[in-house]
């Protein structure tokens, strides 16, 4: 069966770098998926889980909180300021982030406050959405 090379990076790191059967992730107009020899295309991606079908039929989920999804028929690429791999997923920690960003919705003193808060509880709420899918899988 034919594969695509799939390549996850986030600011601080390669999350991923393999070869995979399909691609699907959270595209900024609904859910992508991608198989070899795809057309090519940019896109932006909302925050939520990336799974990838790895070539010896295995499964990989990762985490973004958005960014950029480039595709090539031979090659896909994810870049994000954040990553984090589905095993390396907290949900405390994710928890308190989501309580701290409502928290800063209900005290903030301007609308630029009240955005910054919405964005993170928008990216909090994803990547327990996403956790709670990595776990469904295991």
């Amino acid at each position: 069966m034919a594969t695509i090379h799939v390549d996850v990076v986030s600011a601080e790191e390669s999350i991923f770098s393999g070869e995979a059967k399909f691609v699907a992730l959270p595209g900024e107009n609904g859910e992508l998926g991608i198989l070899p020899g795809h057309t090519p295309l940019i896109t932006r991606i909302k925050p939520g889980s990336v799974r990838i079908e790895t070539a010896n039929g295995g499964e990989e989920f990762v985490f973004v909180a958005g960014g950029i999804l480039e595709v090539q028929p031979n090659c896909v690429t994810v870049l994000s300021d954040t990553a984090i791999r589905g095993k390396d997923l907290d949900e405390e920690k994710a928890n308190k982030a989501r309580a701290a960003a409502e928290e800063a919705i209900k005290n903030a003193k301007s609308d630029l406050d009240i955005a910054k808060a919405q964005s993170e509880l928008a990216v909090m709420a994803a990547q327990i959405a996403a956790l709670r899918k990595f776990r469904q899988k295991r």
